[in-house]
Parts: structure tokens; C-alpha cells; sequence
């Protein structure tokens, strides 16, 4: 198999296959993303690189943020990507490549598949996948297979909108996204930064308007574990509000199990406790105790597996295996 996985600063291409149930990666070549250059042209660059690392393949997998149609395999105008519009990927390798197969999914959908095939929700029929990363964007697997939509838009999560105010995420204050992604808590961390050193205060996490600019997610965690107050604020907010956006999804979806990846995976500790509590409070309890809610479990190698899942899942329901 052959995987694309596109982005906003870079591309990868990668080569593997699975055997006995694993999945294999031969080889991983990174190239920037050129956007003076046409969508086609970087495609182009992707196949030139895929045809140097080998010359026999059954299937193109690619994973590339949204908005995206995996239907009609045309990715449409990501943000991250100015210019990509209306890109008929699909068609344009299937012409190129006579008789190989391509597949298209958004880069949360292609994490989900990976996570439910080869990590943390192997086994489970029913399962959600959240990236908690710089956004907040999430797949859904229903019945062994990639949920869509009606126009590939299923799983935006972060566009629900929690509260009336709040940091924003997804262009929504006050967003699951706003409140649950590393973008959004640094937002609450620069906040009440803010607010301290209006008050002639001084955080231990900054100690000058010159250092707003530099609070991350990370740095929050640092402080909080260390005891600070504020930060350790910050966290318990995030923690409270996944809560509260994952008592929505259960109760609609019933789910088997939830797994969320990057932040939650690293800041369990700060952000565990006063998700369960709010978990507890609303959720209907059959269907809490029916989900398991865990970390993802191949951390940094999710992203290499991808695209190159989305591929072996493409050709085992076009092959109806």
C-alpha cells in the first residue's frame, strides 16, 4: 500500500502492508508542502517520491484535513491548505495509476481507523476517536466501518458549542473545541495571566506581558503538576468541559469505548478526574458503564499508520472481505 497523508507544512509518504493483523511500514519519506505550487503538482511530487520507493502497489490510501468529500474523493478547501479547491484526488490517481484503487478520508477519520484496527479499540465494534491535539477533531466507527455523513462531515465535534463564552475553537466561543485542545487551553492560561498582571500580580507561569505570547498547553501542565493554582485551574475547566462534551456523544451514540489521543493521552492526570465527575452526573449510567474511556494507544506512530489504513480498509470493503 501506498499513504498520503497531506498537510498544511508537510506531506508524507509512506509504504507498508499488514500481515497476521499488523501493520507494516517499510519506509517514510517527508516532504514540505509547497503551496506556490498547484494541488496537482504536489500530488505529482507525492506519486515521483511513492514510484522511488517501490514500483508495485495495490492501493492509494490518502488522510488530509477537511473539509473533504470521501464519496466523491475531492478535498475542498482546507484551511491549511489555500488553493486545495475542489481537488479530485481520487480520480486524478485512479487515471494516473490504471487499475489501482485510491481512498480518501479526513485525517481524524483515518486516526480513528488506525486507533480501532491496530490500537487502543482494536476488537471493539462501536468506537470514537477524539484527536485532542491543537483542534479538537474526532472519527466515528459504527459497526466495523467509518462513519461519513451525508457530506463527509460527521464527527465535528468541536463545532458543538458548550457554553456561551469561552475560548474559541473551531471560530466558536465557548466550543468542545474552544475549551478542549491545546489552542483552547492556552487560551484560558493567557486569560488569566492577563487578568493577574492587570491586577499588579505575577503567575509563576508569567511573570510578564512579554511571556503571554509563549504559554502552551505543555507549560500549563508543567505548572499544574507542580501546584500551581491557576493552571491547575485551567485543567480541571478542560477536564470538566470534556466531561460534558463526551456525556453528549455517549448518550447519543452508545458506544463501546472512546479513545482520545495527544493531550488527554499526556495530561491524563490533570484531566481524568474531573471529566469522570462530570461523566458521572450526566450520563445515563447503562451507557457509561458501557464505554470505556481511554488514551490512544500508538501515540506518535498514529500518523505514520494513517494513510496507509485507509488504504487496507478501502480495499477490504471494496472486497467485501
Amino acid at each position: 500500500m501506498i499513504g498520503f497523508d497531506i498537510g498544511g507544512t508537510k506531506c508524507a509518504v509512506s509504504i507498508g502492508y499488514e500481515r497476521d493483523g499488523e501493520l507494516i511500514v517499510k519506509d517514510k519519506r517527508i516532504i514540505p508542502t509547497d503551496l506556490s505550487v498547484s494541488p496537482y503538482d504536489m500530488i505529482e511530487r507525492m506519486c515521483s517520491i511513492s514510484e522511488e520507493m517501490t514500483e508495485c502497489f495495490d492501493a492509494i490510501g490518502i488522510s488530509c484535513g477537511g473539509p473533504l468529500s470521501a464519496k466523491r474523493g475531492e478535498i475542498l478547501s482546507p484551511p491549511n491548505l489555500p488553493g486545495w479547491d475542489n481537488v479530485k484526488i481520487v480520480e486524478y490517481l485512479e487515471n494516473k495509476y490504471k487499475g489501482c484503487h485510491a481512498y480518501l478520508q479526513n485525517d481524524a477519520n483515518a486516526c480513528a481507523l488506525v486507533e480501532w484496527k491496530y490500537g487502543a479499540g482494536h476488537g471493539s465494534n462501536s468506537m470514537m476517536f477524539f484527536t485532542f491535539g491543537t483542534g479538537l477533531g474526532a472519527g466515528i466507527v459504527i459497526d466495523g466501518k467509518i462513519y461519513d455523513g451525508a457530506s463527509s462531515m460527521a464527527g465535528e465535534a468541536g463545532h458543538i458549542r458548550l457554553a456561551k463564552n469561552g475560548p474559541v475553537g473551531y471560530g466558536k466561543a465557548g466550543s468542545f473545541e474552544g475549551f478542549c485542545s491545546g489552542a483552547g487551553i492556552a487560551q484560558l492560561g493567557k486569560k488569566y495571566a492577563r487578568e493577574a498582571l492587570e491586577r499588579g500580580e505575577i503567575m509563576p507561569y508569567c511573570r510578564s506581558e512579554d511571556e503571554l505570547a509563549s504559554i502552551t498547553a505543555a507549560i500549563l501542565a508543567k505548572y499544574a503538576r507542580e501546584g500551581d493554582k491557576v493552571a491547575k485551574k485551567v485543567y480541571d475547566i478542560s477536564g470538566k468541559r470534556l466531561g460534558q462534551g463526551l456525556s453528549l456523544i455517549i448518550d447519543i451514540l452508545n458506544p463501546e469505548i472512546i479513545v482520545i489521543g495527544s493531550i488527554f493521552t499526556r495530561c491524563e492526570d490533570l484531566l481524568r478526574k474531573p471529566m469522570d465527575k462530570v461523566l458521572k452526573k450526566e450520563v445515563l449510567s447503562h451507557s457509561l458503564n458501557a464505554c470505556k474511556i481511554v488514551g490512544a494507544a500508538l501515540g506518535e506512530k498514529i500518523g505514520d499508520y494513517a494513510a496507509l489504513t485507509v488504504a487496507i480498509e478501502g480495499e477490504r470493503l471494496r472486497k467485501g472481505v
